[in-house]
């Protein structure tokens, strides 16, 4: 598989960013020059803000939008271990700063996003293109659909203060950088949304540092394919698994999911020179990594079900050594200490009132591929108990956690969790 050109992603996604901002400026300006006698400006351009929508420029009658918003989560965690010492941390877990922006008559769009939590900020920065109104076709760096439902959500608008342990276990930020085509179709009723996605294979920042770290294995080649057989939630309510709209007759739908990365060098599909293999004669020699994903998401006034299986496995691997002078061959079942290999489950039911109150509960267990106690999938199940209290929808909004984990080998781990969120 060829490997993608070695350009310095952070370069390339301002590039993409300054493309769309000129591209509404431009749009702007033919738009003034063909239409000498329009309103006065003031009549025709708008800025509002209201709580979760941050700010919001509209142009031209609202043909061109330009946004900022964005969400903090300061918050506390406890880890509790038998024989160890506490972990507690008092953070902020996430700082999020969000530009949006699209031109309808151009049928562009684009998207980024910041958490400045993190030493390396990027999380999104894509453009987008609608040839018409069921299809879009997007490219730069964005959270891709070929993970389990749960990780399709944003940080804001997860059910419980953390994502699950299928999701931390099987993904990273989920975000890859590509090409990526997402569409919806309705025929009687049923909802159909095929998406496909072809991207580097390195996850989030996938080119390094800079130009000179060059992307690593192939290509990645993944899709989904979501079927809602009692029509599509209600506008806003599929951006989550809790049921905040409250349908009023149920609804449901079943996704299934999968991906194909050609030379992997992270655990999960996700990393850039985590860990490097080699062939007979000292040349890098990555292993493919697969993961196939199967989910059903329920909602019925207030309450939400939502269930995920996945299996994570890898190919390539005959005649692969440890080292470059091909003098360790990777034993049987030894790739389980690269690759994140094996079945995981996660099931979360919850139900929400009309006052705001949440009342969530979720299991989750994973079952390593090899018997082996270096497997970076570990053998364990957990159960999480959640509350949140929604003061103003999704926008403002009170997280509690509690865990518990209980691992094959080794102690029970406890886990408490609150965090406040408050979006721009």
């Amino acid at each position: 598989m060829k490997r993608l050109q070695h350009i310095k992603t952070n370069h390339l996604l301002l590039l993409l960013c300054c493309f769309g901002l000129t591209t509404f400026a431009n749009a702007q300006q033919e738009y003034e020059e063909q239409d000498p006698d329009a309103e006065p400006e003031a009549a025709k351009n708008q800025a509002n803000y209201k709580l979760g929508s941050g700010l919001d420029f509209s142009f031209n009658d609202g043909d061109y939008h330009f946004g900022v918003t964005g969400f903090i989560q300061p918050g506390f965690l406890n880890e509790s271990t038998k024989g160890f010492e506490d972990v507690n941390q008092f953070r902020s877990k996430r700082t999020f700063l969000q530009f949006d922006g699209n031109a309808i008559k151009e049928k562009v769009s684009f998207f980024v996003q910041l958490d400045f939590s993190l030493s390396n900020p990027l999380m999104d920065a894509w453009l987008a293109y609608e040839p018409i109104e069921q299809v879009k076709i997007s490219f730069g760096q964005k959270q891709t659909f070929v993970n389990n439902r749960e990780m399709l959500y944003r940080e804001d608008r997860l059910q419980f203060a953390n994502r699950s342990f299928l999701s931390q276990t099987l993904s990273e930020t989920g975000r890859e950088f590509g090409v990526f085509v997402e569409s919806n179709f309705e025929f009687a009723g049923v909802g159909i949304a095929p998406m496909a996605a072809l991207t580097s294979g390195d996850g989030r920042n996938s080119f390094g540092d800079d130009s000179r770290d060059s992307d690593i294995g192939g290509l990645k080649l993944g899709g989904r394919l979501d079927i809602y057989p009692l029509g599509y939630f209600k506008a806003g309510n599929e951006l989550t698994s809790v049921d905040l709209e409250r349908e009023d007759t149920l609804k449901f739908v079943v996704g299934v999911a999968g991906s194909q990365n050609y030379g992997a060098s992270g655990p999960t599909g996700e990393g850039h020179g985590d860990f490097f293999l080699f062939d007979a004669n000292g040349n890098d020699n990555l292993p493919d990594y697969r993961q196939f994903y199967v989910d059903l998401l329920a909602k019925y006034k207030g309450f939400s079900l939502l269930a995920e299986y996945a299996n994570a496995s890898a190919t390539g691997i005959d005649e692969v050594y440890l080292d470059e002078s091909a003098t360790q061959i990777l034993a049987p079942g030894q790739i389980s200490e690269f690759l994140a290999l094996g079945d995981s489950y996660n099931f979360q039911v919850g139900y929400v009132t009309k006052n705001g109150y949440s009342f969530d509960l979720s299991f989750n267990a994973s079952t390593p591929e090899f018997e082996n106690s270096m497997s970076v999938l570990n053998d364990f199940n957990a159960t999480t108990l959640g509350f949140t209290k929604y003061f103003y929808g999704n926008s403002l909004k009170l997280q509690t956690s509690y865990s518990i984990i209980n691992p094959s080998i080794g102690e029970t781990i406890n886990q408490f969790e609150i965090l406040f969120q408050i979006a721009l």
